[in-house]
């Protein structure tokens, strides 16, 4: 599919990469569920929350579409917390969580971009 065929909201970079994230989330979500179900959960929700504001972002403008894309940056914020708490209980190891955490990082990066 090229870029000009994919629906809208997979042509918006910072959406597409967010399901990726969850892409790469989904197996250390499994992991982390069989140790500490609740901050597996609250994972699974904060990253969600990312792809779900930034696709209601879209359809505002001003104030309203920065401060959708703030609590995004927030949750991708949330969503690196909480691989980082897996990573102190020693429910994953740092090999286990460094693509993801790279790819949260860029995600970030484009984040702060968009709400300065």
């Amino acid at each position: 599919m090229n870029q000009n065929t994919k629906p809208h909201l997979l042509r918006f970079h910072a959406f597409s990469l967010s399901l990726e994230v969850i892409g790469q989330l989904r197996g250390l979500v499994d992991v982390i569920r069989r140790h500490d179900a609740p901050l597996a959960k609250q994972l699974s929700r904060a990253a969600s929350s990312v792809s779900l504001n930034l696709a209601e972002s879209r359809g505002r403008r001003g104030g309203d579409r920065t401060h959708l894309l703030r609590i995004a940056k927030g949750s991708a914020e949330e969503s690196a917390a909480c691989l980082y708490v897996a990573q102190a209980w020693g429910y994953l190891d740092e090999a286990a969580t460094k693509d993801a955490l790279g790819q949260l990082d860029h995600l970030l990066g484009m984040l702060g971009s968009l709400t300065r």
